[in-house]
């Protein structure tokens, strides 16, 4: 017999049947004052004997707490590639106690050789299924409400909340603009540098102004500034409404008598439309500049030259085509970051989840329609 330490520690004895196997006596109190020390002595004892089973006898325990559960725990997991693990004579509130924390299914491992019993294949593909047909369903369900609150405004133009509008354009358009500008003229500055050296063997330097304006114009200006906007303002749209959503705002909107849709969708994206097309402007001559920058001081053209060109690349119908692009990619933006934010559901873990699927989802959306318009310019041209 183990004796206890005080008042508070638990006794044990050990014996073995003929089959191998152990049966753990244990008495008086198992609790936080005894549990670690229990821990370490009845597993050193498994490990040394190595049972083919456990049955551990609470007849004498007089208390039985968390931690006294913790070491039961401990000691069963301890069987699991072992043997058999049994409770016996749990009865009055120690049986009560193990119902409360549900011991029988608390702290499971499960070893290489067993593994849960799974649902079938086609079960889980249908889950999926229903869970996808659903999104879809909600899917066309938000467009046809962001559609009817559209004409709505346009129909009542003073249904637009201006001020909100006039904040999300400061918050997407100008706070949005020195990193805009930072990338664009580093991306300038990198096409004109590694396109020189490719030029110089010609004697082309004065192409590298024509593929710098051609390549942000087209192409790069909208598709970096649509994705750095979806990292700005498309997660702060999904984070903003997803906040609102599980603090139930969004169903005080609904009491009152607003619509959510025309009162937090369509500020956001009116003011999204206008300004990301500006800001792609800027985007375009800031890379301008930093292909301008290397073409005077590393290929030795005049700043007159280098613009004269790119003018002469250029064409209206150029960045008219980037407007264009730009307008659908903050449609697509505000779209799916409002969505993800109505989507919601649960505590903050769910809104972290919703601002990671608006960017990821935003940025995916804006390459596919990039990819689309490039189709359409080449056959159209």
């Amino acid at each position: 017999m183990k004796k206890s330490e005080n008042l508070q520690s638990s006794q044990y004895a050990v014996s073995m049947t003929d089959e191998g196997g152990m049966v753990l006596h244990l008495q008086g109190e198992m609790g936080a004052s005894n549990a670690a020390r229990l821990i370490e002595e009845l597993n050193t004892i498994i490990k040394e004997r190595e049972p083919s089973s456990l049955t551990v006898d609470l007849k004498e325990v007089s208390y039985l707490d968390d931690f006294g559960v913790l070491v039961l725990m401990e000691l069963r997991n301890g069987m699991i590639d072992r043997g058999q693990f049994s409770l016996e004579n749990a009865g009055g509130e120690i049986e009560k106690t193990l119902s409360i924390l549900h011991f029988a299914d608390l702290g499971k491992r499960i070893s290489l050789g067993k593994r849960k019993d799974r649902q079938k294949v086609l079960v889980r593909l249908g889950e999926a299924a229903i869970r996808h047909a659903r999104d879809v369903k909600n899917l066309i369900s938000f467009v046809g409400s962001v559609l009817m609150e559209l004409i709505h405004v346009l129909v009542h133009p003073r249904s637009l909340r201006r001020d909100d509008t006039i904040l999300a354009m400061q918050n997407t358009g100008v706070d949005a603009l020195p990193i805009v500008g930072l990338i664009s003229f580093l991306m300038g500055l990198i096409m004109a540098f590694m396109s020189s050296a490719q030029l110089q063997q010609f004697g082309a330097n004065i192409y590298v102004a024509s593929l710098v304006g051609l390549a942000m114009v087209r192409e790069l200006g909208p598709l970096m500034t649509g994705i750095i906007v979806a990292g700005r303002s498309g997660s702060a749209f999904a984070s903003e409404i997803g906040t609102m959503r599980i603090s139930d705002e969004i169903d005080a909107l609904f009491t009152m008598g607003f619509s959510p849709t025309r009162f937090l969708v369509i500020p956001k994206m009116a003011a999204t439309v206008i300004v990301l097309p500006l800001l792609t402007l800027f985007s375009d001559l800031f890379a301008i500049m930093g292909g301008l920058l290397v073409g005077v001081f590393m290929l030795h053209l005049t700043a007159s030259g280098y613009i004269t060109q790119t003018i002469k690349t250029l064409y209206l119908f150029d960045i008219f085509w980037g407007f264009l692009k730009s307008g659908v990619f903050a449609m697509l933006i505000t779209w799916i970051g409002c969505l993800r934010g109505f989507q919601v559901r649960g505590g903050a873990a769910s809104v972290g989840a919703a601002t990671t699927s608006a960017v990821v989802s935003s940025i995916f959306m804006i390459v596919v329609a990039n990819s689309i318009f490039a189709v359409i310019y080449h056959y159209w041209g």
